[in-house]
Parts: C-alpha cells; sequence; structure tokens
C-alpha cells in the first residue's frame, strides 16, 4: 500500500464521518461533515492534489489486464475515478450545492447509524448520537448558506421535507424507545435528549426556509450530457456512448415485454391476472415472520447443492425493525438489508421486516406477498445476492476500495463505481434463481418484470439527463411501459433525477455479467465452470463490471 493511497483513505473517512461510521471506521463517530463554504473548497482542493498524488505514484497502465496481478494500480485507478465523480458532482446543479435533500439524509442517517448496529455500547454510542445531533442546527445553517438563493427543483424539496418529518418522529418516539432499550447512565441519556430538541428545532427552522425556496424548473432536474457522460465512463468504467447504450436498452426493453406478454398470456392468462395471483399468494400473519427464514433454507439447499458458487458461512436472521427506527422508517431511505459494514466483527447479521399490521393486514400481505419475499428479501438481497456479494468483497477481494465501495451510507453507497457490481450480481442472482429451478412459474414471470423494470430505469437515466425526457415523461413511461403506481413511478424519477447515471447500473451490471459470462463459456468450451465464473467475478470486490469484464476477458 503507497503513501497515496493511505492518504485516499485516511481522507475518504475523515472527510465522510457517516460514510466511516457505516463502513466500521469509527474514529469519527461523533461528527458530520464539514459541508460549510470554506469546509467545501477545502474538500475539492484535497480531492484535487489527491488524484495529483495517486497519478504520480500509480500512473494508469496501458492494459485493463495489468489490474489482474498489480492491485495497488487497481486501487489508485479507482481511487481517481472516485474522485473525478466527486468533484464533478460538486461543480454541477445536483451536489450538496444545489440539493437540499442531501443535507437533511445525511443528518438523520448520521444518528441512525449509530441506533441500527450494536457495534459498541449503547452508552458509548448514545454519547456520539447527542454529539452529532448537537451539531444538526449548525449543519442545517450551512445548508442555508451554501444552497442560499439558488432555485432547487420542488421534486427534492419535497424529499427534503419528507425526510424532515422523519427526523420528527425519530428524534421524539424514536429516541426514546431506544433509550429504553438498555441500561444507560442518566447522563448520556440526558444530552442525547437535549441534542434532539435543538435537532428537532433545527429541522423545523430548515423546513420553513425550505418554503421560501424558489422552485427550480424542470430542466433542472436534468444533469446535462457532459456530466453524465463523465460519469459514465469515469465513474462506471464504461467504454460505450449514451446513444449505443439507450439503443440496446430500447431494443432490449421491447423484447422483454413482448416476451413477458406472451409468458403471462400462457401461464395466467394477462398480465395483470398473473399480478394477481402473486398478490394473493402471501403467508399468513402469524407465518409471516417466519416464512422468510424458510425460503431462506430453501435457496441455500438449492444453490450449494447445484454448486454454483460459494456460499459462506455468514449467517442472517429476518428480524422486525427496531421499535425506535420502525415509526420514521416510511418517511426515509430506510433499507431493510443495509449492507454489515465491512469493518466491523459479525456473527449473525439482522435484516429487519416490518410487522404485520393488525389493521389492513390483507392488503400488507398483498404487497409482501410470497413472490416479494423470495425474489426480492431472500435472492436479490438477503441471500444469493447482496449478503453472498458482500462476503465475497469483504473477505476475498484484494482491492481495498472494492470491499468497501458498495457500503450502504445514508443516501446512497460509499464510492459510486461499485454499484454496477453490487446492483448488477444482485439483479443477476434472481435470474440464476431461475435457471436454477428456485422459482415458480409466476414467479419467474415476476422475475423478468424485474428485468424490464430494470431495463425502464436505464433508459429513463439516460433520456432525462440528456433533456430527451421530461420529469413527467418519466413517471408516465413508468406507469404505462412498466406498470409502476402513480407513487412509485414518481419516487423512481425523483431518485432518478438526484443521482445521475445511477439508475442504469442495474441494467448495466447484469447485461455485463450476462456477457461475459458467455464470452468465457465460449472460450472455455467444456473447462467452463460455472462456480469458477462467479467466484472469480465476486472475488474483485464491488468495482465496476464493464472494468472486470476487460481484466478477466483478457486473463
Amino acid at each position: 500500500m503507497s503513501g497515496a493511497l493511505d492518504s485516499f483513505f485516511s481522507h475518504y473517512h475523515r472527510r465522510r464521518p457517516v460514510n466511516a461510521t457505516f463502513t466500521g471506521v469509527h474514529m469519527y463517530d461523533d461528527a458530520l461533515p464539514d459541508w460549510s463554504p470554506a469546509g467545501l473548497e477545502a474538500f475539492d482542493d484535497e480531492m484535487h492534489s489527491l488524484a495529483r498524488d495517486l497519478s504520480a505514484a500509480h500512473p494508469t497502465p496501458s492494459a485493463a489486464e495489468t489490474f489482474r496481478d498489480d492491485v495497488p494500480a487497481l486501487d489508485a485507478e479507482l481511487a481517481r475515478s472516485f474522485l473525478q465523480t466527486q468533484l464533478t458532482e460538486n461543480a454541477s446543479t445536483h451536489g450538496v450545492r444545489h440539493n437540499p435533500s442531501l443535507w437533511t439524509g445525511e443528518a438523520i442517517f448520521s444518528v441512525i447509524s449509530l441506533m441500527i448496529r450494536n457495534f459498541a455500547p449503547l452508552d458509548e454510542r448514545v454519547e456520539n448520537a447527542a454529539a452529532r445531533l448537537q451539531a444538526i442546527p449548525e449543519f442545517l445553517r450551512n445548508a442555508g448558506v451554501v444552497i442560499g438563493g439558488v432555485e432547487v427543483p420542488r421534486p427534492w424539496i419535497e424529499r427534503a421535507l419528507r425526510d424532515i418529518n422523519g427526523a420528527a418522529v425519530l428524534l421524539t418516539t424514536g429516541i426514546e424507545a431506544w433509550l429504553a432499550s438498555d441500561v444507560h447512565s442518566i447522563g448520556v441519556a440526558a444530552r442525547l435528549r437535549i441534542g434532539a430538541q435543538r435537532a428537532r428545532e433545527a429541522f423545523r427552522m430548515f423546513a420553513e426556509w425550505l418554503g421560501s425556496c424558489r422552485a427550480a424548473p424542470d430542466a433542472a432536474l436534468a444533469c446535462g450530457p457532459a456530466m453524465f457522460d463523465v460519469l459514465l465512463a469515469r465513474g462506471h468504467h464504461c467504454l460505450r456512448t449514451r446513444a449505443d447504450l439507450l439503443a440496446e436498452a430500447r431494443a432490449r426493453f421491447n423484447d422483454e415485454r413482448a416476451q413477458l406478454d406472451t409468458a403471462a398470456k400462457s401461464i395466467a392468462g394477462s398480465w395483470d391476472a398473473a399480478q394477481e395471483s402473486l398478490a394473493i399468494n402471501s403467508p399468513s400473519p402469524d407465518e409471516f415472520l417466519s416464512a422468510f427464514g424458510r425460503v431462506w433454507d430453501e435457496c441455500h439447499s438449492l444453490v450449494t447443492s447445484r454448486d454454483a458458487v460459494t456460499w459462506p458461512d455468514w449467517p442472517i436472521q429476518y428480524v422486525p425493525i427496531p421499535k425506535w427506527t420502525a415509526g420514521a422508517a416510511p418517511y426515509l431511505y430506510y433499507l431493510f438489508y443495509r449492507s454489515p459494514a465491512p469493518l466491523d466483527p459479525y456473527s449473525c447479521y439482522d435484516y429487519v421486516v416490518p410487522n404485520v399490521p393488525e389493521e389492513n393486514a390483507r392488503e400488507f400481505l398483498r404487497t409482501w406477498n410470497s413472490s416479494v419475499i423470495r425474489l426480492n428479501h431472500v435472492v436479490h438481497h438477503g441471500g444469493l445476492g447482496h449478503h453472498v456479494q458482500n462476503w465475497h468483497a469483504y473477505h476475498r477481494a484484494r482491492s481495498r476500495t472494492g470491499r468497501i465501495a458498495a457500503v450502504d451510507c445514508a443516501n446512497r453507497i460509499g464510492m459510486f463505481f461499485g454499484g454496477s457490481m453490487a446492483e448488477g450480481w444482485a439483479c443477476y442472482s434472481t435470474c440464476l434463481a431461475s435457471e436454477l429451478g428456485l422459482l415458480s412459474p409466476l414467479e419467474q414471470l415476476a422475475e423478468q418484470h424485474s428485468r424490464l423494470r430494470f431495463l425502464a430505469r436505464a433508459i429513463v437515466d439516460i433520456e432525462l439527463h440528456q433533456g430527451t425526457m421530461s420529469f413527467n415523461d418519466a413517471a408516465t413511461f413508468y406507469r404505462e411501459a412498466v406498470g409502476l403506481s402513480e407513487p412509485a413511478a414518481r419516487a423512481e424519477t425523483v431518485k432518478n433525477s438526484m443521482f445521475p447515471c445511477t439508475a442504469i447500473m442495474y441494467w448495466l451490471g447484469l447485461q455485463g455479467i450476462l456477457d461475459l459470462r458467455e464470452i468465457l463459456r465460449t472460450r472455455r468450451g467444456r473447462s467452463f465452470s460455472l462456480k469458477a465464473f462467479h467466484d472469480e467475478l465476486l472475488g474483485f470486490g464491488s468495482i465496476p463490471i464493464p472494468l472486470v469484464a476487460r481484466i478477466m476477458s483478457t486473463g
């Protein structure tokens, strides 16, 4: 490990203390990032300096195959790409200088990061949470100064206001439930309550300020083709053009749509009828929680019996969302499976799910039906998908960046470039589950519809940000072509607008894995092993699939 790389990782955790907590670096658990005007200027200067030092110490090699054996060179290249994408965002209208919801999310999850994992004694985590709460008023005042009189897109303001509603719940009943969960000193509890009260008032004042912000035109939701191309080339390490990717995504979308309609007609009469059949097939309220573990065991047993991938002994248990965050969760970017911190020890990891409500239980179970449990919460997230990929990244990857890039943080993963592997593999895992015979015919239809949704995300991502699709057009496309409800379509479009070149990573990663598998299957012939392919792929950690494909296809 070179001094330049050491400096990069030190900078990464010090400048992003909330990311550090989620990653398992606990030196900064009492701090918020310095996003003051002077802090952001120093932040940018430091990233420019680090990029120069990394280039001097580790020049970019001429061939991707070099990265197979020269791991410091790989980490330096990925660190540079991360810094470039961060600098590009900071200089744009899509970074913290313009988007208030990035501030509200960071503030709220600075506290939640200390509430949802028992990596330290409760009193220590409460003490650090109190310190962060005390810092929130100044943090949000800086938001007002930095964003100033800039016009802000209305959907981003609404997202920030929703966060603030969640904060109001978290910092009242949530804080009290957390304190009641264990023994703690009176002094620590008092400091937490005082900090929570001050933070609530700061959020209230910030909401008032947001109400005075001028709304930007919808065109401001697009980052523009220049920024998108930087994120595509440097973030995802994709050598293809936007036009090429869009043409393929459009063609594949039409093919997938036709195949889905044909298969649905054969199996259920129509896709609407198939959806109804999927919705009514759900566990009873009494069996709801145990159903997750049962399906997980089925998935684990089948995949390991087929020797499809190295599935580690890394237990996971499905448990109710903690009482102290359950009330706030519906308002927030609150994940049921939040990636384990790679630098914290674990014996068993908690995957949180909501309790079945006494009222509207039937409607709840239609949404959380057996297909959703199997495909989303077991295969994609808690089993073969994210959980297995995380273990390989944490325990087998030689790349230090690949180990931590896809950690779930306040608003998104820690490093942009980790997305195509993390989400690509998770999406691929449901395809693999279908190939291995884990899914029923109706579940295969649901999996095929997911592929349609991933392609739709790629299409909207490109078209929205290059200015060929409006916000309303994108939401309409999700409703009419994919079948999302109006609230889901709008929420998806808001997320697409906030994080350019991010929604494409699901399809970019999935298709990249499928294409690479076929290239290597053809090249290796009878010596090709599916398990060996999967283990080699996952062994790189959370680094861009297009880059991994170039390395593996030249090895």
